[in-house]
C-alpha cells in the first residue's frame, strides 16, 4: 500500500503544479482590468469571484460598476457613463446585469449605433446601442484593448428571467448580447446558459431572486477563471 500511496501523492501534487503552471501561462496572467456593470458587478459577495481571478490570474483590477445600471442611457449610471469615465487598461470587462431587461428598456437592433446607422445618437437607449458605444469608446481610449463580455445571468423574480424558452424573457436580451459580441469580433462567457443555476438550487446560490450570495460567486467564479485564462 505505501507504493501506492507514494504514488497517488506524487500524482496529486504533480497536477496541482501543472494547473499552477497552466494558469500562469495564461496570456492575461498579471494583467490590469476594469470591469463594468450593475450591482451584480459590485456588491461586496462579487469580491468573492474577483479574488478569485486575482488569485489565480494575478489581475489588478478596477471597478467601475454601479447599482442599477445598464446598457441602455436611460438606465441608471449606465455602463456607457461608466466607460466613459475609464483610462487605458489591458482588459476591459463589460459584466451585464439584469437591468435593461428587468426594467423593460429597449432591446434594439444588433446594428444600433454601428457604422451602419452612422452611429445615431438616438439608439443609445437601446441596450443594443449601449454595448456598441462602449465598445467603440474602448477602443478610442485604448486602441489596443481586449474586450470581454460576461452574459447577464439568470434571474428568479419571474419565469421570464431564467427560462430560456420564454421568447418574451431575458433570453431575448442575452442573445442579442452574444449577437453583438460575435460582429465585432468580441469573446463572451455565457453565464446565462453556463452559470448552472436553476430553481432546484436558487437557494443555495442567491441571496435574492437577481443577486448571487457568496457561494453562488464561488461558482460563477470558477467559471469566469476558466474563460479569462484561456478565452475561446
Amino acid at each position: 500500500m505505501k507504493p501506492l500511496y507514494i504514488y497517488l501523492l506524487f500524482f496529486v501534487s504533480f497536477h496541482c503544479f501543472a494547473q499552477e503552471i497552466e494558469i500562469k501561462n495564461s496570456p492575461n496572467y498579471g494583467k490590469t482590468v476594469a470591469v463594468f456593470g450593475g450591482s451584480v458587478s459590485v456588491i461586496p459577495a462579487s469580491e468573492t469571484a474577483k479574488n478569485m481571478w486575482k488569485e489565480s490570474l494575478g489581475m489588478e483590477i478596477t471597478n467601475f460598476g454601479v447599482g442599477g445600471a445598464g446598457f441602455s442611457s436611460l438606465q441608471g449610471k449606465s455602463l456607457q457613463q461608466q466607460v466613459d469615465e475609464a483610462g487605458v487598461f489591458d482588459i476591459y470587462i463589460l459584466w451585464a446585469s439584469t437591468n435593461d431587461y428587468t426594467n423593460n428598456r429597449e432591446i434594439g437592433n444588433y446594428v444600433d449605433y454601428t457604422e451602419f446607422d452612422g452611429f445615431d445618437e438616438g439608439k443609445l437607449v437601446t441596450q443594443a446601442g449601449g454595448i456598441n458605444y462602449c465598445i467603440k469608446k474602448i477602443y478610442e481610449l485604448n486602441p489596443n484593448a481586449t474586450i470581454y463580455f460576461f452574459t447577464s445571468s439568470k434571474a428568479f423574480n419571474n419565469r421570464g428571467g431564467y427560462d430560456p424558452f420564454d421568447q418574451e424573457g431575458m433570453v431575448k436580451y442575452v442573445e442579442l448580447q452574444k449577437q453583438i459580441c460575435e460582429l465585432h469580433g468580441i469573446p463572451y462567457l455565457d453565464q446565462f446558459g453556463l452559470g448552472g443555476y436553476n430553481v432546484y438550487n436558487q437557494e443555495l446560490y442567491y441571496r435574492d431572486p437577481i443577486h448571487m450570495n457568496d457561494a453562488g460567486y464561488k461558482k460563477l467564479g470558477a467559471l469566469q477563471v476558466s474563460f479569462l485564462a484561456f478565452p475561446q
